[in-house]
């Protein structure tokens, strides 16, 4: 997926992966506004829903109306636009949930949102992925190449993610001096990295496990955060996953299959 990712000293890795880009990203938003014009006409005329379709035309217009990149001073121009879009389209997730909420009543084929809803996300993900990694090229980190880490290391990652011992601390409040470990388990092979979280945070409802992956299911409504967690947890919120809500079981799956996983 990410081409010319080396690097060359006289920059030209940048222009392939300019010009690359600038032939993948209008074909990718011509897919997903047609995906939009065969939505049911009465969701597809719902405001927000219309708002986000409209993001997607007005980006395909910005980036087919750029002029062919021919050296580095084009590039730069390029990849202002592309940041640009990258923010206009920061909440699109936020307002399909919203769109569809609004909508929800008059969804009459489950499957066919589901699938347009698959590959919208699916081809996000993509596009930001491309956009982002070639905004990267241009950054001179140590052990990296765009986005990409060469020396990544899962001990770092997961020492960042704080939701496990929020769980953990969540499900023993009334036992605060003997809350079990969150145990990590690290092993691979020649083909496969597995990692393996045990937090004892409660895990998912049985009641909920078959509606986890909906795209309208949340339990963010019905659960209320015990107050007793806020001065542990709570300036904590912006770097981690906060509170459950509308779409972040299936947009967990897209970026799992994305990445081959399961």
């Amino acid at each position: 997926m990410m081409l010319y990712s080396g690097r060359s000293q006289d920059g030209s890795h940048l222009l392939k992966s300019a010009r690359y880009l600038q032939q993948e990203l209008p074909v990718r938003i011509a897919h997903r506004i047609k995906d939009f014009r065969s939505l049911p006409f009465i969701i597809g005329c719902n405001p927000t829903i219309l708002h986000v379709h409209e993001l997607y035309i007005c980006a395909f217009q910005k980036l087919t109306d750029f002029p062919s990149i021919k050296d580095q001073a084009d590039d730069a121009q390029y990849c202002q636009l592309v940041r640009q879009l990258l923010d206009d389209h920061k909440d699109v997730v936020t307002l399909l949930a919203e769109g569809l909420r609004e909508s929800r009543k008059h969804i009459q084929d489950e499957k066919l949102v589901r699938c347009f809803l698959d590959k919208t996300l699916t081809s996000r993900l993509g596009i930001r992925m491309l956009a982002t990694h070639h905004l990267a090229l241009h950054e001179d980190k140590s052990d990296f190449v765009g986005i990409i880490c060469a020396r990544l290391s899962p001990k770092k990652i997961i020492e960042k993610w704080v939701d496990f011992a929020r769980a953990t601390m969540e499900s023993h409040l009334d036992t605060p001096y003997n809350v079990p470990d969150v145990v990590i388990t690290i092993a691979n092979n020649d083909i496969d990295l597995v990692i393996r979280i045990s937090d004892r945070g409660g895990g998912i409802a049985h009641k909920d496990l078959d509606r986890v992956m909906d795209y309208h299911f949340t339990t963010a409504e019905s659960s209320t955060q015990d107050p007793r967690i806020n001065p542990l947890f709570g300036h904590l919120d912006m770097h981690s996953g906060g509170q459950p809500g509308p779409m972040h079981g299936p947009h967990t799956l897209v970026h799992t299959l994305l990445h081959l996983g399961s």
